[in-house]
């Protein structure tokens, strides 16, 4: 039996470096499609100044791209450095998508970045442009491939166990990257990338009208982000709805931790506005509630529930006893693969393996399971429910915010009044970091809720652990935070000096914010 420490410890460290290398992430996968954008104006209308937009927030994503890189690819050794059981357990499946996102997107993109970056006076406008598309695509597909192998791990499609070989397999690579949570997710996120890369864009190009500098960049910049921002954050808000359908029905523990949901409701179920949720006593403090609420979000109708906590243990329990009888046959197969007894006893009770792992916990032969065992077993199928709770507040409240803030910025816009707005200006610099935060929350909220699982339904995340040492976890751990707290000042130092020294000058740098100021006293500005 795995150390729980150890477990808990390789849980913090892979959560830890999650967080750190989702930090540069969205920022990547928004920022690419706006530079494709930004570029595109600047093949189709000829205008200089937009090239010169999108040589200086190339500078920008390309810092932030180095740095996702470097965060990334250690991630991806940490599968079989500290979750080697799951490695071997899923590998096939989990590794399909991972090596098609190397050998494929990730490829992609790191080939045409250097393109992109050092072909402007090597290729002509249409084949830079093509070259930026293709980094824009390569990002995102990128993004896609790795939320296809992380979805399995949510809602576990295409894949069956096999009792012989006691791995699970691939059964349907088309059920796999189908998923529909893969794909509900995909989109969810990538779109909340551009939303981080529009506020980031408008929030320094605020800061540069200001301070008065690069007016006209920064004036221009400003608009085409929060135009790209208000559409994109409209989207992440629907398909945010969408997403959090699709997990409800996948995994209603998780759904039932978002909404602090102990006991069971009649329709129409209320939504829990506020609340501070006790793990212990299963009960909420503190309830401010919205009537009908719950049930139209999640079911889309006024009469339908949503599982309980209360119900969802419940239902554990009976899952655990189905469970039992397949650990119990798993184990006279591995002495004697050929019994087939054992075969027909497991292939009954198949679909209950991984409740039946939850108990082997508590209870190593799990025929000897005790009740008490078993209820804490079933007590453990439910996550932590205030960080739950909380997480998914901060995430829609921030992702309002946004979107208020983008409509009000487009009315701004249009009407020709953001610089005289300073106030507004200061919010848009205030901003910058609000995106990475709703990011990060999101996060919390899918990770977290899929414990104790680390394939939901399937294997509990106690089993998945290599067998280390806790010295040799708090020792790479503390290696972690470390490297990664570097990359973070680097990423941040590099950042702000590059806005700082802003576009690059020369002769005519500076003459298209004079033509702008001219043109604008006399009324004929673009």
């Amino acid at each position: 039996m795995h150390d729980i420490n150890v477990v808990d410890l390789s849980r913090l460290q892979f959560a830890l470096t999650a967080l750190y290398h989702y930090l540069f992430v969205p920022l990547t996968l928004g920022m690419s499609f706006m530079l494709a954008a930004m570029e595109t104006v600047y093949v189709t209308t000829g205008k200089e100044i937009y090239k010169r937009i999108t040589q200086f927030w190339s500078k920008l994503f390309l810092i932030n791209f180095a740095l996702g890189v470097a965060t990334g690819l250690t991630m991806e050794f940490e599968f079989g450095t500290n979750w080697s059981f799951y490695s071997s357990f899923v590998g096939d499946i989990f590794g399909a998508p991972l090596a098609i996102e190397g050998l494929m997107a990730f490829f992609m993109e790191s080939t045409f970045v250097g393109l992109m970056a050092f072909g402007w006076d090597r290729l002509k406008r249409g084949q830079h442009l093509a070259v930026t598309y293709l980094v824009a695509l390569g990002s995102n597909l990128s993004a896609l491939w790795i939320l296809i192998a992380n979805s399995f791990m949510q809602m576990p499609h295409g894949a069956s166990f096999n009792p012989t070989t006691m791995r699970m397999e691939l059964s349907s690579f088309t059920e796999l990257i189908f998923s529909p949570d893969a794909q509900a997710k995909f989109v969810h996120t990538s779109i909340a990338g551009y939303v981080t890369a529009a506020i980031f864009v408008a929030g320094v190009s605020a800061w540069y009208l200001l301070k008065q500098r690069h007016v006209d960049l920064a004036r221009r910049s400003f608009r085409m982000a929060v135009l790209f921002g208000v559409l994109a954050t409209a989207g992440v808000i629907t398909l945010g709805d969408a997403l959090g359908f699709i997990g409800g029905q996948a995994q209603p523990t998780k759904l039932a931790a978002m909404e602090g949901l102990w006991k069971t409701q009649p329709a129409p179920m209320p939504f829990n506005l506020i609340a501070f949720p006790s793990q212990r006593d299963q009960t909420n403090r503190g309830e401010i509630q919205v009537p009908y609420v719950l049930s139209l979000l999640v079911t889309h109708s006024l009469t339908g529930t949503v599982p309980s906590i209360e119900q969802l243990e419940q239902e554990a329990i009976a899952r655990i006893h189905n469970g039992i009888p397949a650990v119990a046959a798993l184990q006279r197969l591995a002495a004697d693969p050929h019994n087939a007894g054992a075969l027909a006893q497991f292939n009954a009770h198949e679909k209950d393996l991984g409740y039946g792992f939850l108990v082997q916990r508590y209870a190593p032969d799990v025929t000897q399971a005790t009740d008490a065992q078993i209820a804490t077993a079933a007590r453990d199928s439910i996550p932590q429910v205030a960080p739950i709770f909380w997480s998914f507040r901060v995430m829609v409240a921030l992702g309002l915010f946004m979107l208020a803030y983008f409509v009000l910025a487009v009315i701004y816009t249009m009407r020709n009044r953001v610089e005289r707005k300073r106030w507004f200006l200061k919010l848009a610099v205030v901003m910058i970091p609000v995106p990475f935060l709703a990011n990060e929350a999101g996060w919390v909220v899918a990770e977290l809720g899929r414990q104790p699982w680390t394939v939901y339904g399937m294997l509990p995340t106690w089993m998945s652990a290599s067998t280390h040492s806790v010295g040799y976890m708090i020792f790479s751990l503390i290696g972690f935070v470390s490297l990664y707290t570097i990359f973070i000042i680097v990423e941040m130092y590099l950042m702000v000096r590059t806005i700082r020294q802003g576009p690059d000058s020369h002769p005519d740098a500076n003459s298209s914010d004079k033509q702008w100021q001219a043109g604008r006293l006399a009324g004929t500005e673009a």
